[in-house]
């Protein structure tokens, strides 16, 4: 044998497993992998660190801000609650107020229909008891300006019942009451002054003493002592020619007897014209007139004036047909009912 046959066999080499660079580069890269996942988690770590502590601060500027709304939330509940009070009192004001207005209101309606009333009353009055057409108008105006001035349409009824009675009294004639009344003033405070016709009348007497005082002033003492006496002499007795009928005769006291009675004829025929009773009015004039051509002197123009007058008085018709205000009254009292009833 030789020493190559007595010599170690020679180990053989085996071949290099492929496989064990790719898990040599497969643990490189896994392990280069976990190194960068690392790196990158700690930055990412890092980063929520830092947003948590920015959620932090925000959080808290949240909150605060929360808070600070809540307290302008408070505060703000608080003024709301005091204006509501506030527009409560002025609620209450308001419909204190409109209460106050509604009374005020119905007070100045009840006032105005007092007016109304009272002078379609003495409307009414003045044409039943004197017959006074023209008062009665005066009133019934007044009432209907009144109603004028309110304006309202409940008013409406009164109002039309107002312009026909206005419009009925004024279709009337109109009796001159007070002229006539004036009138027979006139004629009752004339009497004294008319002369009676029993009386008679001097031609003119201030022209005969005139006339005696200028013959008189070249006469001697004697002459004017025998005249003074017999102006006196005369004054006693009179004589007087009448050519028609003689007069009747009348002493002293009689005279103003009939002064005063014809005075009461004129008095009582003013009364009877207040009244509207025509009969009595036109009576006593008659009698009145019937004296004043019986007694006094009918030639004396105070006379003839006295005369003329009565019988124009006398030719007067003072009664006239008056209407009663039924639709003006009526209209009132339902008025007045519709508002009790409310």
């Amino acid at each position: 044998m030789s020493e190559s046959d007595l010599s170690p066999p020679t180990p053989r080499r085996r071949p290099l497993n492929p496989w064990l660079p790719i898990a040599l580069l497969a643990i490189a890269v896994a392990f280069w992998q976990g190194y960068d996942a690392r790196g990158r988690l700690g930055d990412l770590e890092a980063q929520l660190k830092t947003l948590q502590t920015q959620d932090g601060d925000a959080l808290a500027q949240l909150r605060a801000a929360n808070q600070q709304l809540r307290e302008q939330f408070e505060a703000v509940h608080g003024q709301l609650g005091a204006i509501e009070t506030r527009v409560e009192g002025f609620d209450s004001q308001r419909d204190a107020l409109q209460v106050m207005l509604q009374e005020a209101t119905r007070s100045r309606d009840e006032v105005a229909l007092l007016d109304v009333e009272q002078a379609i009353t003495l409307a009414s009055q003045q044409l039943q008891l004197a017959g006074n057409v023209p008062a009665a108008l005066l009133a019934l105006q007044v009432a209907d300006g009144r109603l004028a001035r309110l304006d309202r349409p409940a008013h409406l009824p009164l109002r039309k019942a107002l312009a026909a009675d206005l419009q009925r009294l004024g279709n009337l004639p109109v009796v001159d009451t007070v002229g006539l009344g004036l009138r027979l003033e006139q004629l009752v405070n004339g009497i004294d002054r008319l002369p009676l016709a029993a009386h008679g009348r001097p031609e003119n007497p201030s022209k005969i003493a005139t006339q005696e005082k200028v013959a008189a002033t070249s006469a001697p003492w004697w002459q004017l002592l025998a005249g003074d006496v017999w102006q006196e002499l005369r004054g006693l007795v009179r004589i007087q020619r009448f050519d028609g009928a003689a007069p009747e005769l009348l002493a002293a006291d009689q005279a103003l007897i009939l002064r005063e009675n014809l005075k009461l004829r004129l008095l009582n025929a003013r009364l009877a014209l207040m009244a509207r009773d025509q009969v009595t009015y036109r009576d006593e004039l008659k009698v009145a007139y019937g004296w004043l051509e019986k007694y006094y002197a009918v030639d004396d123009v105070a006379v003839q004036a006295a005369l003329a007058s009565l019988r124009q008085a006398a030719s007067t018709t003072i009664q006239a047909e008056v209407p009663a205000l039924t639709a003006s009254l009526t209209a009132l009292r339902n008025l007045r009912a519709g508002k009790d009833k409310r």
